[in-house]
């Protein structure tokens, strides 16, 4: 998959949300985004994502904003955010969601 086959969303719940945080977040789920067969697909595996990421420790922070890790909480509370946002996302029906 690629951004241009999101909802227009999705796109908002998840990548501009984690763009508003930190592009090396985005970079995280743009690579997701790779892997990803549909946009529900997409939305699972971001949540497995964050399930994992809520995990890292200082190291895991340093090497995934390149040496420039915000502090764990920030990154907590982008990660609970980006989840709401998807919890939301779910209530829409695809059908009823906006595709370019």
């Amino acid at each position: 998959m690629d951004t241009g086959d999101l909802s227009e969303e999705t796109y908002r719940a998840i990548l501009i949300e984690a763009e508003m945080f930190n592009h090396d977040l985005t970079l995280q789920f743009g690579l997701l985004l790779s892997d990803c067969k549909d946009e529900n697909d997409f939305t699972e595996k971001s949540i497995q994502l964050i399930s994992e990421m809520k995990k890292y420790d200082d190291i895991d922070l340093d090497d995934m904003f390149f040496g420039n890790p915000p502090k764990m909480n920030n990154f907590h509370s982008a990660l609970k955010r980006i989840f709401d946002n998807i919890v939301e996302l779910k209530k829409i029906p695809t059908e009823n969601r906006t595709y370019d």
